[in-house]
């Protein structure tokens, strides 16, 4: 039997550790402030949050933890977060580095952002 989303990513959060492994977890608790009825999944072997459809995921990489937004370039981001994957018709990125600081309020707000607009659509 498959191992619940939730268990798989506190595995892949304790396996990577250091900076990495509290980035992802910062992140992943600040999706599940901005949006309490958050759906975890596990797709590709990465991290996947979504609520009427992806949200966002969690990929670590050496250098960087991504959050990649599905669906990105549609959204809003007056504070600037984007910073990866900004040439796609569709998602956008953020790579968040070690010693960066989270603009958590932001973020909160990208996220629930992309929560209703992936509600919009859902009721089209």
């Amino acid at each position: 039997m498959a191992k619940p989303a939730s268990q798989l990513i506190d595995a892949r959060i304790k396996e990577i550790g250091g900076w990495r492994g509290k980035t992802l977890a910062q992140i992943r608790a600040l999706i599940k402030q901005a949006d309490p009825k958050v759906t975890e999944e596990w797709k590709w072997e990465i991290p996947v949050w979504s609520d009427n459809g992806i949200i966002c995921t969690g990929e670590v990489y050496k250098r960087a933890v991504k959050t990649t937004f599905a669906k990105g370039a549609a959204l809003k981001d007056p504070a600037g977060l984007f910073n990866s994957s900004m040439g796609g018709n569709t998602r956008r990125a953020i790579d968040f580095h070690e010693d960066v600081k989270i603009d958590e309020k932001a973020f909160k707000a990208l996220i629930r952002e992309a929560v209703a607009l992936n509600k919009s659509l859902a009721r089209d």
